[in-house]
């Protein structure tokens, strides 16, 4: 047994609430804590911006990749896109598919996350149909047989949950049904589309494990099923059907925006929410030093209220151990409060292991991103 050490102490001048009522001089405040955002932590207050640096030098800085500008053609298989960002837990990537899947793809290395970006289409699966569309989570199971047929070109973020499992986060005193019930989770049917793409063609299944790809042949649509029962299923759910934990007094921490959890990352949804209205409550994303994750965010939609110059498409990829947080600008404007609502929509993975960066996003990073958060 393990226990972290913890003796709750202050020093100097502090606020009695962290992320509200900063003491005059130390506007700044930036937390440093460990395991993410649920263990301890200690909330310094500054003079200067934590992130005020005047140069950068070395690998550990923060990068900003346009995925938009991916020299990617549209594939069928989701097998042949490669790895924007990789650890041996998990697997980053993002797909073209503008025409139906002509064989069906299974995953033996771990869960697959969908999250559809742009576009819709049909998804049929062990389990049956489902109509997908933009801002779709579609969680497959291991080894679940399935095919997407579109009905305009999608843009689809993989993250592959490598020999582990999705589930849902433990939400604690503010009760199972917050952030989404669990009642909202859509599921396959059994339906007239499905059954109408059964045929007694050949049908191929690529399957992917230890990143090799093996093809297996069936002289019949193996998409069959006539029924199924049981807890274990595709499960789809849209970013509009989430409602956001907020707090008008207090800057709720990205932890309060959890989704989907394996044992070695999160998948975090901002979606829209009121800005804190309280006029001693912080408006913007706190400064903080997250040394234990990785943190990368894929912006889906809207204006990104903590970022400057940032469009929809992009990843930004902070490595842990050093300080981030908002853009000047964006802290600016939220001690303005400028802004009631926010209207963003991303997803976040915050990754226990450090990451690696693939040879194809290196080509679409923009360098000069470490210096956006200089005072100009």
């Amino acid at each position: 047994m393990r226990k972290w050490i913890h003796f709750p102490r202050q020093e100097g001048q502090v606020s009695r609430q962290a992320h509200a009522d900063f003491p005059e001089q130390g506007i700044y405040e930036r937390e440093i804590g460990r395991s993410g955002f649920f263990g301890p932590a200690t909330h310094l207050h500054h003079k200067h911006a934590p992130t005020g640096w005047s140069d950068w030098q070395g690998p550990l800085r923060p990068r900003l990749l346009d995925l938009n500008q991916l020299q990617q053609i549209s594939t069928p298989c989701p097998w042949n896109v490669p790895d924007i960002l990789f650890n041996a837990h998990c697997r980053y990537r993002l797909w073209k598919l503008d025409s139906a899947m002509p064989k069906l793809a299974r995953n033996a290395d771990g869960d697959e996350l969908l999250f559809i970006h742009q576009g819709e289409g049909e998804l049929f699966c062990d389990y049956g149909h489902l109509t997908i569309r933009d801002g779709d989570y579609i969680v497959l199971p291991r080894s679940t047989m399935w095919r997407i047929e579109p009905t305009s070109p999608m843009t689809i973020l993989l993250i592959e949950a490598t020999n582990d499992s999705y589930q849902l986060p433990e939400k604690g005193m503010v009760g199972p049904h917050a952030v989404f019930d669990a009642a909202m989770l859509d599921t396959p049917k059994i339906d007239d589309a499905f059954l109408a793409q059964q045929d007694e063609n050949e049908w191929q299944v690529e399957i992917k494990r230890h990143q090799q790809i093996s093809t297996i042949t069936y002289p019949f649509n193996p998409l069959d099923a006539i029924g199924w029962h049981g807890d274990l299923a595709v499960v789809r759910i849209n970013w509009r059907d989430i409602r956001p934990l907020m707090s008008h007094r207090y800057h709720l921490p990205p932890s309060a925006h959890t989704t989907f959890v394996a044992s070695r990352f999160v998948i975090c949804t901002f979606v829209p929410r009121p800005i804190e209205s309280d006029p001693g409550a912080l408006k913007v994303p706190f400064y903080h030093s997250n040394d234990d994750y990785d943190e990368v965010l894929f912006y889906h939609a809207g204006d990104f209220f903590s970022r400057d110059n940032i469009d929809a498409g992009m990843v930004s990829f902070h490595p842990a151990g050093f300080t981030h947080g908002p853009h000047p600008k964006a802290f600016a404007a939220g001690q303005a409060y400028k802004k009631k609502f926010t209207d963003e929509v991303a997803v976040m993975l915050d990754t226990r292991d450090a990451l690696e960066i693939g040879e194809s996003a290196l080509v679409v990073e923009n360098p000069d991103y470490v210096n956006s958060w200089k005072v100009k």
